[in-house]
This record gives C-alpha cells, sequence and structure tokens, in this order.
C-alpha cells in the first residue's frame, strides 16, 4: 500500500489583478511580475496568490477566476497613462464579485470617496489641509477662481487623475494673461488670456466632471513626502524632490528615497497619521476603519512651520488603485493586513451560517 501523502494547503486564495492583454494574461507568472514582492510576502503568510490580468475584452474570463477566490488585491489605475482607457467595466465586476463575499481591495466604492482629488476638499479641517475650495460647475469656477487667483498661484485638479494629468499650476500675470503649467510629464509652460484659460476647463467640468482648487505651496522646492499606508498603520515613506509644477530654473527632479516607518525625520507625521488624519479621513468619508486599502498612500508637501518650529503638512493627493507597495517593509505589512481581513471575513462567514 502507498505511504500517504499530506499535502499543505494554503488556507487562503487570493487574486492579484493588473491591466494587460490577452498574451500579458497567457505569461503572467507571479516570479516574473512586477509585483514579484507582494507574491512573496502573501506566500509568507500562507497565502496563495496568483496572477489575474484584465482588460475589458477578458472580464468574463476574469469574473471566473475571481469568483473562486478569497481576497482579490487589484493594480489597476483609473485611466491608463499608456491608452487613456478608463476601469469602469472592471469596477463593476469588483463591486460584483464584492457582493458574493470575496474580499477587495482597493473596493471601488472606497476608491470613489478616498482615490479622488474632492478628498481634498471633503477633509480639508483636519490638520493636513489647506485654502481648498471644490467646482461642481462651470459657472462657480469662472465666477469664483479669478478672484482667488489675485491672492497668488493656485493650483487646480481634476477629481480623477493619474500621473499628472489634469493637474495644473495658473499664476496671475500683468493685465489679463495668466502662466500655466501642467504637471504632467513633457508639458510646457503657456502664457494665455485668463478667459481662454477658463474656456479650457468648460470640458474638465461636463458630464459631471468637477475641479479641486488649492493654493500653491510656497515650500514645494523642499519636496514631497509620501507616507505609504496599510489600512491603518505607516508602512514607510518616500521623499522625493518634485518639479512637476516648478519653473524650469528650479533645477531637475530627484529620485524619490525610500525610508521605513521608523524613519526618525518623519516621527511626528507617523503619528498624525494614525492617530489623528486616518481615523478622521474614515470619519469623514464614512469609510469602515477595515474597508482601508491594504496598500495606499498620501502625498505631502510642507506647509508653514507651526509657531514651536515644526513642520506642517499639506496633503497634495491620496492615491489607491495602483500603489506600488515600497519601501522594503511594505509588502510584509501589506500582507498582513490581508491575513487579517482574510481572518476576520472567514469568520464572519462561519458565524452566518
Amino acid at each position: 500500500m502507498a505511504e500517504a501523502r499530506s499535502h499543505k494547503v494554503a488556507p487562503y486564495r487570493v487574486a492579484i489583478v493588473w491591466r494587460g492583454d490577452r498574451q500579458a494574461r497567457n505569461e503572467a507568472r507571479a516570479e516574473t511580475s512586477r509585483l514579484k514582492a507582494v507574491f512573496e510576502a502573501l506566500a509568507r503568510q500562507g497565502i496563495a496568490a496568483e496572477p489575474a490580468v484584465w482588460s475589458e475584452d477578458l472580464t468574463e474570463e476574469v469574473r471566473a477566476q475571481l469568483a473562486g477566490m478569497d481576497g482579490v488585491l487589484v493594480w489597476v489605475d483609473p485611466i491608463s497613462t499608456a491608452t487613456g482607457e478608463r476601469r469602469g467595466v472592471l469596477d463593476d465586476l469588483l463591486r460584483d464579485v464584492s457582493r458574493a463575499g470575496v474580499l477587495v481591495s482597493t473596493h471601488p466604492d472606497v476608491a470613489d470617496k478616498m482615490g479622488v482629488k474632492a478628498v481634498l476638499y471633503r477633509t480639508r479641517e483636519l490638520g493636513w489641509g489647506s485654502d481648498t475650495y471644490f467646482y461642481e460647475t462651470y459657472e462657480a469656477f469662472a465666477a469664483a477662481f479669478p478672484d482667488r487667483l489675485t491672492s497668488g498661484p493656485r493650483v487646480l485638479k481634476q477629481n480623477r487623475g493619474n500621473g499628472g494629468i489634469g493637474v495644473w499650476k495658473v499664476e496671475q500675470l500683468t493685465g489679463t494673461d495668466v502662466r500655466v503649467q501642467e504637471a504632467k510629464g513633457g508639458s510646457e509652460r503657456r502664457t494665455l488670456p485668463l478667459n481662454a484659460f477658463l474656456a479650457e476647463r468648460a470640458a474638465d467640468l461636463a458630464d459631471g466632471g468637477s475641479l479641486v482648487d488649492q493654493a500653491f505651496q510656497a515650500r514645494h522646492l523642499e519636496g514631497m513626502v509620501r507616507c505609504y499606508m496599510s489600512g491603518e498603520r505607516v508602512a514607510g515613506f518616500g521623499h522625493q524632490l518634485v518639479r512637476a509644477l516648478a519653473a524650469p530654473k528650479d533645477g531637475p527632479a530627484g529620485p524619490r528615497l525610500y525610508s521605513g516607518p521608523d524613519d526618525p525625520r518623519f516621527q511626528r507625521l507617523r503619528a498624525l497619521m494614525e492617530r489623528e488624519w486616518t481615523p478622521g479621513l474614515a470619519r469623514l468619508l464614512d469609510i469602515p476603519p477595515d474597508a482601508l486599502p491594504v496598500i495606499w498612500d498620501a502625498d505631502f508637501l510642507l506647509g508653514p512651520r507651526t509657531p514651536q518650529g515644526d513642520d506642517s503638512y499639506v496633503l497634495c493627493e491620496i492615491n489607491v488603485s495602483s500603489v506600488f507597495p515600497i519601501p522594503d517593509e511594505a509588502p510584509d505589512a501589506l500582507a498582513k493586513t490581508t491575513l487579517r481581513r482574510l481572518a476576520a471575513a472567514r469568520a464572519r462567514r462561519q458565524v452566518d451560517v
């Protein structure tokens, strides 16, 4: 009689979703993926993960794959920088999968609250807020923006976007002209009449579009701090000299330099994020803490110094849709958060049975 063999079965199965075509789906492998570190971190937690490459024409195939999973982790930008394609079809699929009991992170409903520029306005009363306005109609924008521009340069941001798409620094010049710099890579500074710039934005405010308007931060040349989060906890930091909205004379951007959650330079920011700002964000946006993404980040510029001489921080953007999990500590933080969420979901199902 053959000796019986015991097989270690992973307690949870998770699919990792990213955008690609049929060939990319057929060739996808955990060990050659750019998310290799995530696959490895999940495996260390006893989670079996597999690639699930998605495009619109692969939706039904991906649906069948996700239906057999305990969880789905998603890395798909809201707007493809290569093709301009959006991900509405994927979001509908993810909602369906979630309703069937599969854990989804980031859930599209959470992304709709956190991963839009309107979050800068809706959370402006938190300590990370700044002089911020929100326009939902062209009429409101055209009526208010010119007066606000007289107090200094402003930054306009489309509600949905990534990669600097739809972000403009606007500075009033003499007369009726303005200088405009888009953050999108390769964009040139332009000088044009203010009325012409206002007219250009009409398309951004059509069909339910909106714009966020923030004061330009004078300390932008000192760098941006990216705070990587897993759920409610800080997973690390990235610091970079950014130049997307700077003048050519200010020199080139620098590389983003990463560090772990214990970096002494950012402990005040860590405490604010974990104790005040993330709980406040969840409360204001009506997001259960256990629905916060397993990986997300918040970008901060330095604001005015406090009376005690400490740096203040101004939120510029929250990213939830395709956050690459670096620094080195982030994949394990992500995997541990995922394991806790999967275990809690299974426990709830067992109680319901």
